[in-house]
């Protein structure tokens, strides 16, 4: 018998649920038990065949030396990094032990479940884990430590009208990329953008940085962070002003429009040339591009909701498909997320309504471990890297050094966070677990089983928190446990779809993966119209109302603007573990040559929050006045151990309360 004959291979095929908007179909090769290789699929017709160099590499994670193979509890100081193994019997017990000893001393609130994205499928997450938290009577979390504004902007002006269908982009005669970056999150759209140029058609990005899709494009422009507000208001007014606005669409399918008119009249181009820096010609430019397009579509990105003016940023630029009337062709509107398309049931599948407890931001967690009453007494992360992620992260970290606080982290390898807890616990990965994920740029759901069994004791989420439950006595007869019972719990409003995914694995929407805005699909607004200035979002920006513009916070001491974009290297803090290397700020030439900066020197960056000492990068690519540090970072990628986020202020956007990360000012100089 030959060697390869004795070796078990298979292919298993599956899909990414990770936080991009492309959900990838996938072939994982396994042999003997083990993933060998991770390959894209053409089910989803988006991914064409290839994936991203992250998810191909995804085993380096999963048999990464940092991987959590089993419960373990801390031994020694807080953050020296020292635990022992415990059973998942003692741990689950002493977790629940816990919870009940803060429930007794200053009640539910003083549990806080601290989540975001993980592996964001739909039967790990918002599912019996809500359950054990509502049925505790925890402290509530708002996730809304990315795209709360641009939801909040999206359903106040559309509901949650599904947008243009990123295959249909190839259809387009000119492309905004706006606040977004293709080829660092969600790569799939690059060549589509790339077959429609060589159709002729037009492409124009808007972004403080020189990505690579700009240094395609027909036209750049790069506001300073966190103007797209007064960029987007100023093309409005030229619509009006210059007879391009589409009235007949306007008054059919909206409304507000007047309101909106009377709002953006203030914006001359020049008066928002000042602001942004952007030349009033360029911004003219684009104006008149835009308006002579059709079909037109933006692609509008996260980037621009990252700041104090975010909300509103997000909103006028949404507005401008509606004011120029570029809505009902194929290729014509807007995309950003479109996970609205599937009406879950998320408290069918919690078996339990929220409770009427507090609500903790996460984007103020930091300030919440040290001051909030009552105390924050036992925190259970999951699916999240605070330390890493959060904005004012010494803040943060002061909080998770509490020695009178419990901390549990669930994860799949050994975070900063994690460093710092009393008990880690060893999660799968979705290549270990049976899954349900959806899309919200390919309008596609799947379901899939695992493609290998789990590595050393991790345990899955669902399982994990059902164990919770039952010892706390919070289980209940009739409660969906199952993974089948948990998928017909949260699907029970989309009989088509559960049938779907029964049969293939894959399903649609109602609306089809190609919907036609303005003519398959319309707002789902309380009269299927565009509101263009919703009083909800108006008495949300108070005092000043939507579309204020709130002015720079940089000072004569801080006067530079430090952003923190993804990069094609991590998810969000997901793969950090991989990324071994020192990190290096990068500044414009000019920037560095008033500090007496050279490329590769050794550099101190700072402000009143905290300080990051790492290498400096000099690049043309970056706007003069603004620095970069890349999202996702972790401790040992800088040299003081902290990243952008200890610069990062914790003030909350004027919609959604969103983060404002590139609202960081700082300053830069040489160390010795």
């Amino acid at each position: 018998m030959s060697e390869m004959s004795e070796t078990d291979a298979r292919t298993v095929t599956t899909a990414c649920p990770l936080d991009c908007p492309d959900a990838c179909s996938l072939e994982v090769e396994v042999v003997d038990g083990r993933v060998a290789r991770i390959e894209g699929s053409r089910r989803n017709p988006l991914t064409s065949g290839f994936i991203c160099n992250k998810v191909r590499r995804f085993a380096d994670h999963v048999y990464a030396p940092e991987r959590l193979l089993y419960p373990a509890l801390r031994r020694g100081a807080r953050g020296e990094g020292k635990f022992e193994w415990i059973s998942w019997d003692a741990a689950l017990d002493l977790v629940a032990e816990k919870m009940r000893e803060a429930r007794a001393r200053h009640g539910g609130e003083s549990i806080l479940p601290l989540s975001y994205g993980g592996s964001n499928g739909l039967l790990t997450q918002d599912t019996t884990d809500a359950r054990l938290f509502y049925r505790l009577g925890a402290s509530k979390l708002s996730r809304a430590v990315c795209a709360a504004p641009s939801a909040a902007a999206a359903r106040g002006l559309y509901g949650r009208m599904p947008g243009v269908a990123l295959t249909d982009y190839v259809e387009a005669r000119l492309i905004v990329v706006w606040g977004n970056n293709p080829s660092a999150s969600g790569i799939h759209l690059v060549p589509i953008v790339q077959e429609a140029q060589r159709r002729g058609a037009r492409l124009v990005v808007v972004d403080p940085r020189r990505i690579p899709l700009a240094k395609r494009a027909d036209l750049h422009l790069a506001p300073r962070p966190g103007t797209d507000l007064p960029l987007a208001l100023s093309v409005l007014r030229w619509l009006f002003e210059n007879g391009a606005a589409d009235w007949e669409f306007l008054n059919n399918f909206s409304h507000g429009a007047e309101e909106l008119r009377r709002r953006v009249a203030p914006w001359t181009l020049e008066r928002a040339a000042a602001v942004t820096g952007v030349a009033a010609a360029d911004i003219e430019g684009f104006a008149r591009l835009y308006a002579e397009s059709s079909p037109a579509v933006i692609r509008a990105g996260w980037g621009m909701e990252r700041n104090r003016n975010g909300g509103s940023a997000v909103a006028a630029v949404l507005a401008l498909p509606a004011v120029a009337g570029k809505f009902r062709v194929r290729g014509g509107g807007y995309t950003m997320s479109n996970s609205g398309i599937w009406d879950l049931d998320r408290e069918g599948v919690a078996a339990e309504a929220p409770p009427a407890t507090r609500t903790i931001n996460m984007n103020v967690v930091g300030r919440a471990l040290l001051e909030a009453q009552p105390p924050i007494d036992v925190l259970f992360v999951y699916n999240c890297n605070p330390l890493m992620t959060m904005p004012n992260q010494e803040a943060v970290r002061r909080g998770l050094l509490r020695e009178d606080l419990f901390t549990v982290v669930y994860d799949q390898v050994m975070t900063d966070t994690a460093r710092l807890a009393d008990l880690v616990l060893p999660a799968t990965t979705f290549l270990e677990h049976e899954e349900m994920a959806k899309g919200y740029g390919a309008m596609l759901l799947y379901r899939s089983g695992p493609a290998i069994p789990p590595v050393g004791e991790a345990r899955p989420n669902g399982e994990v928190f059902l164990e919770l439950c039952r010892r706390l006595g919070l289980d209940r007869p009739g409660d969906p446990e199952t993974n089948d019972e948990l998928a017909a719990a949260v699907l029970g409003r989309l009989p088509r779809v559960r049938s779907e995914l029964a049969q293939g694995g894959m399903a649609q929407p109602e609306s089809g993966p190609y919907p036609i805005s303005f003519v398959d699909t319309f707002p789902r607004t309380c009269d299927w119209k565009v509101h263009l200035v919703p009083e909800s979002l108006d008495r949300e920006a108070a005092p000043h109302g939507l579309y204020h513009y709130q002015e720079d916070p940089a000072t004569q001491a801080f006067p530079l603007a430090l952003i923190s974009p993804a990069t094609n290297r991590t998810i969000s803090s997901t793969l950090g573990e991989l990324r071994r290397d020192p990190v290096a700020l990068e500044l414009h030439p000019e920037d560095a040559r008033r500090r007496g900066i050279e490329d590769g020197a050794r550099v101190r960056v700072w402000n009143e929050l905290g300080e990051v000492h790492c290498l400096a990068r000099l690049s043309q690519d970056l706007k003069p006045g603004v620095v970069f540090l890349p999202k996702g970072l972790w401790s040992h990628n800088t040299f003081s151990g902290t990243t952008s986020n200890a610069l990062s202020p914790d003030t909350l956007a004027d919609l959604g309360e969103g983060a404002c990360f590139n609202d960081a000012r700082v300053e830069v100089e040489r160390l010795s």
